[in-house]
């Protein structure tokens, strides 16, 4: 044990006396889930190595201490700033709002995104707002699609990198992996297929945009969404086209 880790341990013991009876039942509750079974892998990452693996797991179970619900977007943001800098890393989070990058992480912007649906494809990756597509032109005419492929290209330029922290299992036993959608994958959009929905009740016009390899195997789909909020979801993006950083893998102790 290093001098530093024992100077804390002092600190944390002569702390504990001074508790209430309800602040040791919750810390209590932190330690048993500290001694559950675990499995994180570091895999192909340069962002990652093996502490800033178990502090980012360590992060996830103290949430599920508390909560039965998966990590959401806010708390990705805050709790890999929080553990690369740990790590050494210079990392702050975009102001809220921001409709670029979420996190500059020495100095290289990263777009952060998560995934938690609950009809999860383990092979496939969702992502059910990548954008805001504004209030600008579109309507029943399929060129408006052209536009809006356009917005997406362009946004794409506001970032160097697109991570994604995917919840693949829930209680009891959670599974978390990070995911990394490289850019050029998804520039590869500039000669996707564009289709609008004429059919469709909706107006705007619904659309999509098709990206497939020259053996026609989708790639991905972007998916022009005419609902109020009028975004842009990337559907059915291929996982082993991307790279996976890490996967974490626990069980959370009843209590």
């Amino acid at each position: 044990m290093t001098n530093d880790k024992l100077q804390l341990v002092k600190q944390l013991v002569g702390a504990i006396p001074e508790l209430t009876a309800g602040q040791l039942h919750w810390l209590q509750r932190v330690v048993a889930v500290f001694g559950a079974e675990h499995n994180f892998t570091l895999s192909n990452s340069d962002l990652f190595d093996q502490e800033t693996l178990q502090n980012f797991g360590d992060a996830m179970r103290v949430h599920h201490s508390f909560s039965a619900e998966p990590f959401t977007k806010d708390k990705f943001e805050y709790v890999l700033v929080q553990v690369l800098n740990m790590s050494g890393y210079k990392a702050i989070l975009a102001p809220k709002g921001n409709p670029g990058h979420d996190a500059t992480i020495d100095n290289v912007k990263v777009s952060l995104k998560t995934q938690a649906d609950k009809g999860i494809k383990e092979d496939k990756l969702w992502i059910s707002k990548f954008m805001e597509l504004g209030k600008g032109h579109w309507g029943d005419d399929p060129r408006d699609l052209e536009a809006l492929r356009d917005q997406f290209m362009a946004h794409l330029k506001n970032y160097q990198r697109i991570l994604s922290l995917r919840t693949l299992a829930r209680a009891p036993r959670w599974k978390y992996e990070l995911v990394e959608i490289p850019k050029r994958v998804l520039a590869q959009t500039v000669n996707g297929e564009l289709k609008m929905m004429i059919d469709s009740a909706q107006f705007p016009k619904p659309g999509y945009c098709r990206v497939y390899k020259p053996n026609r195997d989708l790639m991905f789909e972007l998916y022009f969404d005419a609902g109020s909020e009028r975004k842009l979801q990337i559907k059915n993006l291929r996982k082993d086209l991307c790279r996976i950083h890490a996967v974490w893998e626990f069980a959370i102790p009843a209590g």
